[in-house]
C-alpha cells in the first residue's frame, strides 16, 4: 500500500463518519415571534388587550393608611382600655387598606360589554384583616347587573370631597342591582334601578318579599355644572325618599354643590315590633326626621393643593361640619388632613338608636390624617 492509497482511504472514512453524524444531528426549531401586550386606548389610560382576545383590561387601586383622633362619637377617634388600671381612654383609630380594582371592556354588536370589581382588604386597629367586596357588576350597553352602589347615591353624587361625608348620612350604598342607564342627548341622562337593598349601619334594608326596591334618576349636565334628582321606593315599609342636587362650576378653581333630601317615615315610626328607629331612619332615608341638607365645595389653590368643605344638617337637629386640605406630594401620592365637628347622638355612647333624645346629643371634635398611594 502506498501513501496515495492510504490518504484516499482516510478521506473516504472521514466523509462517511461525517455523513452519519449529520444524519443524527438535532434540528433546532425557529423561535416563534413573541406576543407582546398591546395598549388599548379605547376606554382610557391604563387598558391593555388580554393576549389572544379582544377584551381590554385595566388593573388599579390604592394603598391607604388612616390615623384618626379626637372625641369618640366624632367618627374619628376610638376608646381603648388602659392595660394597667383598666380605665377607658381615648386613643388613635387606625386602619390600613389595600384596594384592588379591575375594569374590562369589549365592543360587541349590542354595545360595550364592561365589568368592574373592587375588593377591600382592611387591617383596623391592629386587629384581624377583613375582606369586603364593594363592586362586582357586568354591564352591556345601558344594562347593569350585580353588586353595586345604588344610583340613589352614586348617580346624584356623594356629599363632597371630605373623608367623613356621612356624619349626616345621605344613603346606604351597597346593594345588588338590575339597573338601566340611558343617555337622552343634549346633556340629559337617566337611570332606573331594581334593588335588593342590604343590612348595614343598624338599618335593615334587604327586601322581605319578591318586590324589589325601586330607584329612578334624571340629570341635566352642562359646562356650568349639573342638576340631578333621584327618588326611591322602599318596598319593605312602603316609604318614598328623594334627593335633589345642584352643582356649579363657579370658576376653574372653585366648584360648589348643595343637596337636599326629603322622605316619608310614617311606617318607619311604627312601634308594633317592626320599628327601625324612633327618628324615622330607613334604607333610603337614613337621616333623622323628614329632611336633610348638605352643602360645600372644593377650591383648588394649584395642581397639588385643594381645600374641601362640607356642612350638613337634618330635621332631627343634628349638625356637622368637615373640612380638609389635600396635598399631592407627587403624582399618585396624596396626604389629606381633616378636622370634623358634629352635634349628634352616636352609637357607642350607651344610647339606643331607637331611644335617642335631644339630651343624648353632644358636640364632638376630631380629625383624621390619610396617606394614599393610588395606581
Amino acid at each position: 500500500m502506498n501513501i496515495k492509497s492510504l490518504l484516499l482511504g482516510s478521506a473516504a472514512t472521514l466523509i462517511a463518519v461525517s455523513g452519519a453524524r449529520a444524519a443524527d444531528a438535532v434540528t433546532v426549531a425557529e423561535p416563534e415571534p413573541a406576543e407582546y401586550v398591546k395598549i388599548c386606548d379605547v376606554y382610557g389610560a391604563g387598558y391593555f388587550y388580554i393576549p389572544g382576545t379582544e377584551t381590554c383590561l385595566r388593573v388599579g387601586g390604592y394603598v391607604r393608611y388612616d390615623a384618626g383622633f379626637g372625641d369618640v362619637g366624632s367618627f374619628d377617634g376610638r376608646t381603648a382600655t388602659d392595660h394597667e388600671d383598666g380605665d377607658a381612654q381615648n386613643s388613635w383609630k387606625k386602619n390600613a387598606r389595600f384596594n384592588l380594582k379591575t375594569w374590562t371592556g369589549q365592543e360587541t354588536e349590542l354595545g360595550t360589554l364592561k365589568t368592574y370589581t373592587e375588593t377591600k382588604f382592611n387591617f383596623p386597629n391592629g386587629g384581624a384583616t377583613s375582606v369586603s367586596l364593594s363592586f362586582a357588576w357586568i354591564q352591556l350597553g345601558g344594562l347593569r347587573v350585580g353588586k353595586d352602589e345604588t344610583p340613589y347615591d352614586q348617580f346624584i353624587g356623594y356629599a363632597g370631597n371630605v373623608i367623613q361625608d356621612t356624619i349626616i348620612p345621605y344613603g346606604i350604598k351597597d346593594t345588588n342591582v338590575v339597573s338601566y342607564y340611558f343617555d337622552a342627548g343634549s346633556g340629559f341622562s337617566g337611570v332606573i334601578s331594581l334593588e335588593e337593598g342590604s343590612d348595614g349601619s343598624g338599618i335593615s334594608g334587604t327586601i322581605d318579599s319578591y318586590v324589589p326596591h325601586v330607584v329612578g334618576g334624571l340629570k341635566y349636565k352642562g359646562d356650568w355644572g349639573a342638576v340631578t334628582g333621584v327618588v326611591a321606593y322602599d318596598s319593605n315599609y312602603e316609604e318614598v325618599a328623594g334627593k335633589v342636587r345642584l352643582d356649579v362650576n363657579v370658576t376653574k378653581e372653585l366648584s360648589l354643590f348643595i343637596m337636599g333630601g326629603y322622605g316619608t317615615d310614617d311606617n318607619l315610626r311604627d312601634d308594633a315590633g317592626n320599628v327601625i328607629d324612633a327618628h324615622g331612619r330607613g334604607f333610603y332615608k337614613p337621616w333623622g326626621g323628614n329632611w336633610a341638607v348638605w352643602g360645600g365645595g372644593t377650591y383648588k389653590f394649584n395642581e397639588k393643593t385643594a381645600f374641601n368643605l362640607q356642612a350638613s344638617a337634618d330635621d332631627d337637629k343634628n349638625y356637622a361640619l368637615a373640612a380638609n386640605v389635600a396635598y399631592t406630594i407627587v403624582p399618585g401620592f396624596t396626604i389629606t388632613t381633616e378636622v370634623d365637628w358634629d352635634h349628634f347622638a352616636h352609637f357607642g355612647d350607651g344610647t339606643s338608636a331607637v331611644n335617642w333624645t335631644k339630651a343624648d346629643k353632644k358636640n364632638s371634635v376630631g380629625g383624621i390624617v390619610r396617606f394614599q398611594r393610588s395606581f
